[in-house]
């Protein structure tokens, strides 16, 4: 794992420290981490939500479009 040092101005520094201290993280590297790993998800969710947009329009989903979804999620192939 390679190193990366940042330096914030005291106001966020306490606000990571408060962060660490009351959400159980082991270190501000842990919580800086989390926050990375987020904005990486929200950013593909966006992508997602964004190619979904721009994609050709279907036809509207019914029950049982969300019942083979369910399937799919549990492991089951709908029939």
């Amino acid at each position: 794992m390679s190193t990366t040092n940042i330096s914030l101005p005291d106001y966020p520094k306490s606000f990571v420290d408060e962060q660490v201290a009351g959400r159980g993280y082991g270190s501000s590297s842990e919580y800086i981490r989390e926050l990375i790993l987020r904005d990486q998800d929200r950013l593909t969710l966006r992508r997602l939500l964004l190619d979904g947009a721009s994609s050709a329009q279907t036809e509207p989903p019914d029950a049982a479009y969300f019942t083979g979804l369910r399937d799919r999620v549990r492991g089951r192939q709908s029939k």
